[in-house]
């Protein structure tokens, strides 16, 4: 009885060190979780492309990044943004878009917000299309712009296998069509893709990559829910459950115009679990159009969706409260739950009742995923320099190496 004891007292008392085992450990002291960096710096203006207009015109594009200050990393992770608009308005230095590219510089990333053509005729859903497939060559070529810079003049230090999109509203439309619409034949014959450029289009910086690591769609669709496909790269939504502009599932968009039938978010999440996409869905639970535009409650909740959706691909520490519940079984979904701050808790998980789907899209599976079959690459170490906080609240650098 004596001996069954002593097992069991030390046995309790190695579980700590065996729990502690079980968690990879966090070299960089925060760094892309917690705002390590107190001043961001902002080139504006950044020329990334050139591109011909609805009329045939040329069009300078532009936009501006945001870097934390003082960082010394050599290789960072990129996210490139887009603007709200509905293809005919709208700017790069919006405020949702400045608040989010000052909040992800602060936590040590690079992040633009880019220029986009925009307008379109006839005024119609084909002629949305058509402005669609135009701006997203133009994210497109901003893509392949730092990745240019990365094997050249290194003027931005973004690692090049790290580079993701997002955007807002026709931001996120673009970012959708940027990760998922990888093949000419998808495209509906009466866009007339060829005559628009192809995929890429002709923006600049031809020969590199304009694939992303993963995509951030905030009140976004797409047109085709069979665009994601098993192996594509990781997805994170935020959208509105009341959503009456973009549908949070599946329905039509251009409602004084002819209707275009698109997938929303909910509906992108059913079918991302159907083909094994890791993904994560931060709903806004009785939420219309880009709430955070005019409620800042809902730019916290877009923001944290957004950096523990991030910081997981990036290979550093143990996943984050939103993909480990989107990469583990319903059980361990509802543990980390609870991890989440109480503003942005995960609410309940989606049900057929709450998304509209027709036979055509795949059948709901639990709400969860399969893991990636290879895991992400982790950054270099010698590219993980963090940010050290000094006693006085200011900031030092460890030298690159």
């Amino acid at each position: 009885m004596k001996y069954c004891l002593f097992l069991l007292l030390l046995s309790l008392s190695l579980w700590p060190a065996y729990l502690q085992a079980q968690v990879a450990p966090d070299t960089t002291r925060g760094r892309y979780h917690r705002p390590v960096f107190r001043q961001v710096n902002v080139r504006r203006n950044v020329e990334f492309g050139q591109a011909t207009t609805l009329l045939g015109l040329s069009q300078t594009l532009y936009m501006d990044v945001y870097e934390p200050a003082g960082d010394t990393v050599r290789r960072r992770p990129l996210v490139v943004l887009a603007h709200e608009g509905g293809f005919l308005t709208g700017t790069r230095d919006d405020a949702v878009m400045t608040a989010l590219c000052n909040r992800l510089a602060r936590l040590g990333y690079v992040a633009a917000t880019i220029d986009y053509r925009l307008y379109f005729f006839p005024f119609d859903t084909v002629g949305i299309g058509r402005a669609a497939i135009r701006a997203t060559q133009d994210m497109r070529a901003a893509v392949r712009f730092f990745r240019h810079d990365a094997a050249t003049a290194k003027k931005f230090r973004v690692h090049p296998g790290y580079v993701f999109v997002g955007g807002s509203s026709a931001g996120g439309f673009m970012a959708l069509q940027t990760g998922y619409l990888n093949k000419a034949a998808e495209v509906p014959a009466y866009l007339d893709l060829k005559a628009l450029g192809g995929l890429e289009g002709s923006g600049g910086h031809p020969g590199y990559s304009s694939k992303p690591r993963g995509v951030i769609n905030l009140c976004g669709a797409l047109a085709r829910a069979s665009w994601l496909e098993t192996g594509d790269v990781p997805l994170c939504s935020v959208h509105g459950t009341r959503d009456g502009l973009v549908p949070y599932g599946r329905g039509n968009v251009g409602s004084a115009l002819p209707p275009q039938l698109v997938y929303g978010s909910g509906a992108l999440r059913v079918r991302a679990n159907a083909v094994g996409v890791p993904n994560v869905l931060r709903r806004l639970r009785g939420a219309g159009h880009v709430p955070y535009s005019f409620e800042p409650t809902y730019i916290d909740s877009a923001f944290f969706a957004m950096r523990d959706f991030l910081r997981p691909l990036l290979g550093i520490g143990a996943p984050g409260p939103l993909l480990a519940a989107a990469l583990s079984p319903r059980r361990v979904a509802q543990v980390t739950a609870l991890l989440l701050p109480r503003r942005i808790g995960l609410q309940g998980l989606p049900t057929p009742a709450e998304i509209t789907w027709q036979p055509d899209l795949l059948k709901a599976v639990p709400d969860s995923t399969q893991r990636p079959t290879e895991p992400a690459p982790s950054l270099p170490a010698a590219d993980a320099v963090p940010a050290v906080s000094t006693p006085e609240g200011g900031r030092k650098q460890e030298p690159e190496r």
